[in-house]
């Protein structure tokens, strides 16, 4: 599947999937390339608003502003992550605190790629002048007598256009089915992302998404999953 299809998919349905092989293709990486990107979801922190609610998690957050005139990508200063109304239940107009992404990250070449990717395909979905693009990676975890919850806030909406969840490993894991509906609940997408390169899209003005949790299939030792969410809104 080659972007513009992904694109007319968005446009028609609402959600989208790239599989490991057409999305490296579309980055133009390989094992090389992806091995030390993955590496980077070694250095997250806790999120300790996630354990308020018992789910261990670790993050970081970084923002930048996308300008397509020009297709440049540049980091807006590190503050506090703020959804909007009519988005994330739990967290609305709620400041959150996290760690910002290392500086290796927020300029690895992989990273820079895909928010390329992902800011072609947000400038179908919406014309605007200025994007800001908001990067979160993510790694839950859970053990046999505890459940990892990667959506503790159930089905929702992020508040942006795209949303977007990318594989970049999973470890001993059950479960974490990746589920798009249409605002009436009405199911448009369902998989579970298993393969490290898988790429779930979604218009999130038009759709809810969620994940179930995930638990050990080894249950003598942990589950991990570790996935990247990019959204790109038109920047206020």
């Amino acid at each position: 599947m080659t972007p513009e299809h992904v694109a007319q998919q968005l446009i028609r349905v609402g959600a989208s999937l790239l599989r490991p092989s057409e999305f490296t293709e579309c980055l133009g990486v390989d094992g090389a390339d992806w091995e030390p990107f993955a590496a980077h979801w070694d250095d997250l922190a806790p999120d300790q608003y996630a354990a308020e609610l018992g789910t261990r998690r670790l993050r970081r957050y970084g923002h930048f502003s996308f300008t397509p005139a020009d297709g440049a990508f540049e980091p807006v200063m590190h503050s506090a992550f703020v959804q909007p109304e009519d988005s994330n239940p739990l967290y609305v107009d709620t400041d959150r605190h996290f760690e910002p992404l290392s500086d290796a990250f927020a300029k690895d070449p992989v990273l820079q790629r895909i928010l390329t990717l992902l800011g072609q395909l947000a400038t179908v979905l919406d014309d605007a002048d200025v994007w800001a693009a908001k990067v979160t990676p993510f790694r839950v975890l859970a053990s046999a007598d505890d459940a990892g919850q990667p959506t503790p806030e159930g089905t929702h909406r992020d508040g942006v256009t795209l949303v977007t969840s990318l594989l970049i490993g999973r470890h001993n894991a059950v479960g974490g089915k990746s589920t798009v509906t249409d605002l009436d609940g009405h199911r448009i997408l369902t998989t579970t992302l298993r393969e490290p390169g898988t790429l779930l899209l979604g218009d999130d003005r038009r759709t809810l998404h969620g994940v179930s949790p995930i638990r050990p299939r080894d249950p003598s030792r942990p589950a991990q999953r570790d996935v990247l969410v990019i959204t790109f809104a038109p920047s206020a």
